[in-house]
C-alpha cells in the first residue's frame, strides 16, 4: 500500500464528506417532498439506501478498497457524478437552493483539487499512483 500526501487525505475525507452529505439530501427530500407518511418513510429511506448502495458496490479496483463488482473507472466516475447529480437535483426540488449551489461548488472543488484521479479515471487508467 502507497501514502497519500495530505492534500489528497483530505480530499478523500473530503469525498466521504460529500458522500454522506448527498445521501442526507436524498434523504431530506424523500422526508419533506410527500404528504403521505408511507410515501415519506420509502423514498426518504429508500433513496439513500439506492444511492449508497450503488456508490459501495460498483467500484474500482484499489480506489478505497476491494469492489464487490469491479467497473471501468470512467463508469465509476460517472456513477459518483450520478450520485451527486440527483442529490444537487434533489436540494433544487426542495427549495433548498443555497444549499445546492454550495454543495456543487464544493463537488466541483473535489475533483479539481484531485484532478489526477478524475483525469485519470476518464482516460480509464484507474487509480493514480501517489507522488
Amino acid at each position: 500500500m502507497h501514502g497519500i500526501g495530505v492534500v489528497e487525505g483530505l480530499n478523500l475525507a473530503l469525498r466521504f464528506v460529500l458522500e454522506i452529505l448527498a445521501l442526507i439530501a436524498a434523504g431530506y427530500w424523500g422526508f419533506t417532498a410527500f404528504d403521505s407518511w408511507l410515501l415519506r418513510i420509502l423514498f426518504g429511506i429508500g433513496i439513500p439506501f439506492v444511492l449508497a448502495a450503488l456508490w459501495g458496490v460498483f467500484r474500482v479496483p484499489g480506489d478505497g478498497g476491494p469492489p464487490v463488482i469491479a467497473i471501468h473507472s470512467a463508469l465509476r466516475l460517472a456513477l459518483e457524478w450520478f450520485v451527486f447529480g440527483v442529490a444537487i437535483f434533489l436540494l433544487f426540488d426542495a427549495g433548498l437552493r443555497t444549499a445546492a449551489w454550495i454543495f456543487l461548488a464544493v463537488i466541483v472543488a473535489h475533483y479539481a483539487v484531485g484532478y489526477r484521479r478524475t483525469v485519470a479515471f476518464l482516460v480509464g487508467r484507474g487509480v493514480p499512483e501517489a507522488r
